[in-house]
């Protein structure tokens, strides 16, 4: 019986980068919940995160060569999860048929509040809601939420910061109205 060696992520962009399919679904493995979870909270359909995520694997797949930093796998799987995500977003079928899309699925004591910040997070950009997305739903740093979108920490801080402040209003309109 032989033993099992779990390759290093630098191992594994090294095999990829040459035609290994295998090591690369051995990279991509650890991250894809949470791609699936943040194409699921930018698009708030189940199907179309799967499909989303299931697309960006296709594409990092293509780009595996534009990888340099075997340490960034993660953020840089993500960063194309999300441009996917953008892109679904600008297609025409998307416009036509998820312009009121079905509420999703919430534990009942957080029901109006959960229901209440995803229609704010659907009248923010997509931008704003995707560095919401990456710090509060997936407790991302801000080092690797800059590595995400390609700025730098104190940037994404600031980003994080904008779209809270974008976010507050909407909520209070919401609160005031109740």
């Amino acid at each position: 019986m032989g033993v099992l060696i779990h390759p290093n992520k630098s191992d594994l962009v090294q095999a990829a980068q040459t035609g290994d399919r295998v090591a690369f679904a051995e990279l991509l493995r650890p991250d894809y919940a949470s791609a699936y979870r943040l194409a699921y909270a930018l698009l708030q359909d189940a199907g179309e995160a799967e499909d989303a995520v299931q697309d960006a694997a296709f594409a990092a797949w293509r780009r595996i060569g534009s990888l340099r930093d075997s340490g960034k796998v993660r953020a840089w799987f993500l960063a194309i999860v999300a441009n996917q995500c953008r892109s679904v977003k600008r297609s025409r079928w998307w416009s036509v048929t998820k312009n009121n899309p079905p509420e999703l699925e919430a534990p009942v004591t957080d029901l109006a509040a959960s229901i209440d910040l995803r229609r704010a997070l659907r009248r923010i950009g997509h931008d704003e809601r995707l560095v919401l997305v990456l710090r509060y739903y997936l407790d991302m740093p801000f080092e690797e939420i800059a590595a995400t979108i390609g700025a730098t920490p104190k940037a994404a801080r600031h980003r994080v910061e904008r779209a809270i402040q974008k976010l507050r209003p909407i909520m209070r309109v919401r609160e005031a109205m109740d």
